[in-house]
């Protein structure tokens, strides 16, 4: 199946909610490959949100997120804050009827993503985490690999994200209050990744170290399935890793490209075959989500079909294991 250009894709007015790094990133796509555009800008910081809004155009600068929820020429709200924000802004939006989409992960915990979720069915609004990943063409090919038996049965999934950050107790990552640490900025990749390909695990065995403010340092996953299969995954903040993932059968393997979670190429390995290769010339990556977005609210759907509300808790079910296990515990939790 060819992923849909999201050029095609219907336009929608987009309000953005915290206008940090990903924010902008999404903007850059929306604007370079959609007809969508950001219209309407929300923060608690009049500069920041002035500069985004003076860098891409934006109309409209609002002095808090319940105006821009309540901007009616917004179509739909983008979740772009910290973690610990995700259930009360994304509760906002629902309240003031708009669709959203909300930065992975989805929230701090499974229980707060059923708020939300029980939230948008009463009120029957769109919502959907922002996992960019599932909707990119490399996924999609791998999918249809995975599909055609080549690899034949699937006994591992392998994938790991790592990104060094220097110590500081003031950097969002390093503050527990923030929901920050590895797990729930990077590690939610190789989880989400292994859900994807894999389902939900009977078991869940996870190890880590937390820094001296209490979060997440680093963590290393193995998520049991039945039939002898497995998922080894890895997430840190100390150190850059190649953020490559594998997927590992019977009859042969592939090997992906860093960073996996990214729009990127990969190989595969039959086993006594030659490999192949699967380019992809991609950019603006975080355009397909945006696109899903805008067909699912033209055919009138609540959840997307490829990101589902389950998806979500299954893979945050996940996370809250590997939370206890590790000793890692939010404030007001």
């Amino acid at each position: 199946m060819t992923v849909p250009d999201p050029q095609e894709a219907p336009a929608l007015r987009w309000g953005v909610l915290g206008p940090g790094g990903i924010a902008t990133a999404f903007a850059d796509a929306l604007h370079a490959r959609t007809q969508s555009r950001v219209v309407a800008v929300g923060s608690r910081d009049q500069a920041r949100a002035s500069a985004y809004a003076s860098r891409f155009g934006v109309e409209r600068v609002h002095p808090g997120y319940e105006a821009l929820c309540a901007d009616p020429d917004v179509d739909v709200v983008y979740v772009a804050t910290p973690h610990s924000h995700h259930l009360e802004q994304a509760l906002m939006a629902i309240g003031a009827g708009k669709p959203v989409l909300v930065e992975k992960a989805f929230t701090r915990s499974r229980a707060e993503a059923e708020q939300v979720f029980a939230a948008a069915r009463e009120a029957g609004v769109f919502v959907m985490e922002a996992m960019w990943t599932r909707f990119l063409p490399h996924v999609d090919a791998l999918h249809e690999v995975v599909g055609s038996g080549e690899l034949g049965t699937v006994v591992n999934v392998a994938a790991d994200h790592g990104q060094w950050f220097a110590p500081d107790p003031g950097h969002r990552l390093f503050d527990p209050a923030l929901a920050g640490g590895a797990l729930l900025d990077l590690g939610v990749y190789p989880v989400a990744w292994a859900h994807d390909f894999l389902g939900v695990p009977s078991t869940v065995t996870a190890v880590g170290t937390l820094t001296d403010t209490g979060v997440d340092a680093q963590v290393t996953m193995v998520l049991d399935y039945p039939d002898q299969v497995q998922a080894s995954l890895h997430t840190t903040l100390l150190a850059r890793t190649p953020t490559t993932a594998a997927i590992s059968g019977t009859t042969g393997f592939v090997a992906v490209d860093g960073a996996f979670y990214t729009p990127t190429s990969f190989t595969v390995h039959p086993r006594g075959g030659s490999p192949r290769r699967y380019d992809f010339a991609v950019d603006h990556g975080l355009a397909y989500e945006a696109a899903e977005v805008a067909r699912c609210l033209a055919d009138g759907l609540t959840e997307s079909p490829r990101m589902t509300w389950q998806d979500s808790l299954d893979v945050l079910g996940t996370l809250d294991s590997v939370r206890s296990q590790v000793g890692l515990v939010y404030p007001g939790e």
